[in-house]
């Protein structure tokens, strides 16, 4: 049941630094009579944005501040399952979808260790993180009060974010000109918002300061790069034969394929609550990794389980997309992606050039790959026999066609 605003006393909030939380800890200490803010800064490899956050947390109001580091659990729990599965929604990597699970979860547990009357986020009533953030903390704490300032506030828009700010002297990173709605971790970068809000609008990929994982296309090297990355059961390894944690592996994959213009996309999709979103992605190591893996399958699944496989790989991403990772259905899933990944072992070897991969070699000691059978020259494939099969896959054709011909 949620609380009255009197009865809370202790809140735990997901903070960013950012515009939006920035804003949160004066709002909720003005409008919740004073309580106390715990901030809660989860890492997920966003890197120097959590520069100076304790400083700037306590100085705009919280008590203090707690770092947790999900990285790794982001990576190991969330994303090398999706990979396996090959889960894409739309076109989009999931790289925000990818990271609230972990926070609404630690936000959960952060609040219930520090004995908080609620918990609050600052995710808008328009878009899918609200979803998702209060999706896990219903399942890890389903009696705490959620408060989610963007669906109570009388704030509009970003710019009267920045007059609150400004009129609370709460310090921004941002300018009006480039306040652009940003969420980074290990995975990903997108953008939104200001002149992207104009699907008719080219993105800015070559003004300095647009793309922060690497460059566009137009700016890569005009050599290519080569890159090998080793699987094991369906997740990464090592990258040109030196074995690394999973997150390691996706830090070397951004840089290298930051520098050569990989992973950037420009899309309009179907949020959760129904409306249409423009945004560009930035995603260099994972969309590595998802072309490396589906390279693999390609010689190390049979057909109908890679077929079945890209049926489930819909409903995968849906589900991370709309919020609903800590349910059976995805632990039910997760079971067939390592189950069908268990001999999707091998060597990629892909080309980098200018915005593209390009396949430059797969071997796996499971491929079923047989030049022997596919070959044009002599081999030990009968083909006198497909005749008899083609008769027989075609009989229920041959038989319609008696039929209204008055044969049958």
């Amino acid at each position: 049941m949620k609380k009255k605003k009197e009865e809370i006393k202790k809140i735990v909030l997901a903070y960013s630094g950012g515009l939006d939380t920035s804003i949160i800890i004066p709002w909720l200490k003005e409008n919740y009579n004073d309580p106390e803010i715990i901030a809660l800064a989860c890492d997920v490899g966003q890197g120097s944005e959590l520069d100076g956050l304790e400083e700037k947390a306590i100085k705009t109001g919280a008590s203090k501040l707690i770092i947790a580091d999900l990285t790794d659990e982001m990576v190991d729990d969330i994303i090398i399952p999706s990979i396996k599965m090959d889960a894409k929604y739309e076109k989009y990597l999931l790289g925000t979808a990818f990271a609230r699970p972990v926070i609404g979860k630690k936000l959960a547990e952060v609040a219930i260790a520090e004995g908080a009357d609620a918990v609050a986020h600052g995710a808008t009533g328009k878009g899918n993180d609200q979803v998702r953030f209060e999706m896990a903390i219903k399942r890890f704490a389903p009696d705490m009060t959620i408060i989610a300032p963007w669906r109570e506030w009388s704030i509009k828009s970003r710019e009267e974010e920045i007059d609150y700010a400004e009129a609370h002297n709460v310090p921004l990173k941002i300018s009006r000109e480039t306040n652009y709605s940003k969420d980074k971790n290990l995975w990903h970068l997108s953008h939104e918002g200001l002149d992207l809000e104009d699907p008719t609008n080219e993105p800015q990929y070559d003004k300095p300061g647009f793309l922060e994982m690497g460059v566009s296309p137009a700016m890569a090297p005009d050599k290519p790069a080569y890159v090998t990355i080793d699987f094991e059961a369906g997740a990464p390894v090592a990258i040109d034969g030196e074995k690394m944690k999973a997150s390691d592996i996706l830090r070397k994959l951004n840089k290298i394929g930051g520098e050569n213009g990989i992973g950037i996309i420009d899309i309009v999709e179907n949020r959760l609550v129904g409306m249409k979103d423009r945004g560009v992605y930035e995603t260099p190591g994972g969309s590595i990794l998802y072309f490396a893996h589906e390279q693999l399958e390609m010689l190390c699944l049979d057909k109908d389980t890679l077929h079945e496989k890209k049926k489930l790989a819909v409903d995968y991403a849906d589900l991370i997309y709309n919020g609903k990772w800590y349910t059976p259905l995805q632990e039910a899933l997760t079971a067939f992606a390592n189950e069908s990944n268990k001999n999707v072992t091998g060597s990629v070897k892909l080309k980098l050039y200018k915005g593209n991969i390009i396949p430059a070699g797969t071997t796996s000691p499971y491929s079923l790959y047989s030049e022997n059978l596919v070959t044009f020259g002599e081999s030990d494939y009968d083909q006198a026999q497909a005749e008899g099969f083609i008769n027989l896959w075609g009989l229920p054709t041959t038989v319609q066609a008696l039929l209204e011909q008055g044969k049958l």
